[in-house]
């Protein structure tokens, strides 16, 4: 018989706070959770990294907003479940208690978004995990009018940022991460109409744009899209200079090593650096992150592992990559924005600003799963590239009465510099970039 020591030793270091939830209290969050029933868990809406203990029985679940790690460490006395945002917090505290040689980044679990993950602390062989999925939303529900699907769409991300708005102090400054592009401008434009539909004041919003050196590519289409809806007064330009940027720093603050999640991972943290640097106490900041993964936005043709039809097909692909049940399924990372939404969440967290992402939330993905890709497409690259750009602009009109700028796609960190100065920034070789990673945790 194994006494409560040795069945029940968790060190949990997650920070409570750090959850943005919309509809219910922490404590019942994690009662939800309890139940391992993924009914109850769907009804959890926001931004969540959430654990719950009943003697051994160990259940986790997590949105996209927020990573969440484990590491089940080895006693005398039995085993020690360790769990908390970062690799690094894992480290620590097998420091403290005496088991830094048990460590290594590749034994450390990301619990995956959207599923709960049980375990039990019961001893040597360790039981793998059960995973339960609590999103599986619908495909294919809406139907093929581009109007429709704009409005439904748009009209999720309206109602979770109006959520979110419910949960700040009333005078709270926001701070969009804005490039002029469609995720960041709908965003943008969303917050702004809210603001004004609630009474408040759009004096607390800015929309923080980077731009290093002079200018930038993202910089100059921000300004354009701002003049285009007489909204200037909104924009800010962070500038930085390249001398002072890194991507090993971003490394070491994302724990991860993939060459565009890095990339973008450096330029977030610059732009966040920048505005703690102007803005010593500003604390709330919203983004478009996920708008790619939510409405399939991503050259095919760059990854040879993908095919149109496996984009289509595949529930979620983007967001969570192969699933859980796949071999590619990386037990270290998850898979998909499951894995890259550090690259946003992380600078954010480590300079002191309370992130949020709506169209990361599961009701907005779920919205976005119902649209009948493969009817608006009928397998075009093509016709899937130009969907966003229609969806969100007739979405935003329906919704904001705004008329919304298009421009074409660019990934934000080539944005936010001159071509040869990205080539100056950034390895070439994906290596160097995985050797940088692992030299930080030998």
């Amino acid at each position: 018989m194994h006494n409560a020591a040795y069945i029940e030793r968790l060190v949990n270091l997650l920070d409570p706070t750090a959850n943005v939830l919309l509809n219910m209290s922490y404590d019942d969050a994690v009662a939800c959770v309890g139940t391992g029933d993924p009914q109850q868990v769907r009804q959890i809406d926001g931004q969540f990294a959430l654990l719950h203990q009943h003697n051994k029985t160990i259940r986790m679940a997590r949105s996209i907003g927020r990573p969440m790690r484990y590491f089940l460490a080895k006693q005398a006395a039995g085993p020690c479940l360790i769990v908390a945002e970062r690799m690094d917090e894992i480290r620590e505290q097998l420091a403290r208690d005496g088991l830094s040689g048990q460590y290594h980044p590749s034994y450390t679990r990301m619990v995956p978004a959207h599923h709960v993950v049980e375990l039990s602390l019961i001893g040597c062989p360790d039981p793998n995990p059960v995973y339960t999925r609590y999103l599986t939303p619908q495909q294919n529900e809406l139907q093929p009018d581009l109007d429709v699907i704009g409005a439904a769409y748009i009209g999720a991300l309206s109602r979770e940022i109006d959520r979110w708005l419910d949960s700040l102090p009333g005078d709270a400054p926001i701070g969009v991460l804005f490039s002029g592009g469609i995720d960041s401008g709908s965003v943008l434009l969303t917050i702004y109409h809210r603001l004004l539909a609630r009474g408040e004041s759009a004096a607390r919003l800015k929309a923080f744009t980077l731009a290093i050196d002079e200018h930038s590519p993202d910089s100059d289409q921000a300004t354009q899209f701002l003049e285009a809806l007489d909204l200037s007064f909104l924009l800010e330009v962070i500038h930085a200079s390249a001398n002072n940027i890194r991507y090993q720093d971003a490394i070491s603050v994302i724990e991860d090593y993939k060459p565009l999640d890095v990339q973008s991972a450096t330029m977030a943290l610059t732009l966040c650096r920048g505005i703690r640097q102007q803005y010593p106490d500003w604390r709330y900041l919203i983004d478009g992150d996920g708008g790619d993964e939510n409405l399939k936005d991503y050259p095919i043709e760059e990854n040879p592992e993908l095919t149109i039809r496996s984009v289509l097909n595949n529930l979620m692909l983007y967001q969570e990559g192969w699933g859980v049940d796949a071999i590619k399924h990386s037990l270290v990372y998850s898979g998909g924005q499951s894995r890259g939404h550090v690259r946003t969440s992380a600078p954010a967290r480590t300079l002191g600003f309370c992130g949020f992402s709506p169209y990361a939330l599961p009701n907005v993905i779920a919205v976005a799963e119902s649209i009948p890709f493969i009817e608006l497409t009928d397998w075009d690259h093509a016709k899937l590239y130009a969907l966003k750009g229609e969806i969100v602009r007739r979405g935003v009109a329906q919704v904001t009465g705004l008329e919304m700028p298009v421009f074409e796609k660019r990934r934000f960190q080539h944005g936010v510099v001159s071509e040869g100065g990205f080539q100056e920034l950034f390895p070439r070789n994906e290596s160097e970039y995985r050797n940088t990673f692992l030299a930080m945790h030998v």
